[in-house]
C-alpha cells in the first residue's frame, strides 16, 4: 500500500555497482490525479540535510527502466500513473553512511491543459521526509 506522502518511507538505501557503493535511492508516489507521461516531468534537485544533488547526477526508475532527465523528455507514451512508485537515484560515491536524514526532493511537471510555458511560472514543488538509513 501506498504512503499519503510522496516520499515513501520504504526503498531508502544505498545503491551498489559491481560490489562499490555507488549511491542511494528513494521512492517516492505521484500526487497528481491524472498521473504523469514522463516528458512531463521536469528536472528533479534532492537535498539530503543541506547536501545538493542537482539533475545531472539523478536518475528515475518508472515501471522497471531507468531514464535520465533528458531520456524523460523523449518519452512521450510511458505513463506514470498514480499508483505507480518510482524510484530516485542518486549518484554518490560512498553512499550514505547509517542514520537520520532529512530528505528534500523538488520537482515540477506540465500540465496537459495549461499553456506550455506556465509549469515554468507554478515553481517547484519540494516534498520532505525524514528517513532513517541503516
Amino acid at each position: 500500500m501506498l504512503e499519503r506522502d510522496c516520499i515513501q518511507s520504504r526503498g531508502f538505501q544505498n545503491t551498489e555497482k559491481d560490489g562499490q557503493i555507488v549511491g542511494f535511492q528513494f521512492t517516492i508516489r505521484s500526487l497528481y490525479y491524472r498521473g504523469l507521461w514522463l516528458s512531463q516531468l521536469r528536472p528533479a534537485t534532492v537535498w539530503v540535510n543541506t547536501e545538493e544533488f542537482g539533475p545531472e547526477t539523478i536518475t528515475w526508475t518508472i515501471k522497471r527502466q531507468t531514464y535520465t532527465h533528458e531520456e524523460m523528455a523523449k518519452c512521450g507514451d510511458i505513463h506514470w500513473g498514480l499508483l505507480d512508485l518510482a524510484t530516485i537515484n542518486v549518484e554518490k560515491p560512498g553512499g550514505l553512511g547509517p542514520g537520520l536524514y532529512e530528505i528534500r526532493l523538488s520537482y515540477t511537471y506540465s500540465a496537459s491543459y495549461l499553456p506550455p510555458r506556465i509549469d515554468t511560472l507554478l515553481g517547484n514543488q519540494t516534498h520532505v521526509r525524514k528517513l532513517v538509513m541503516v
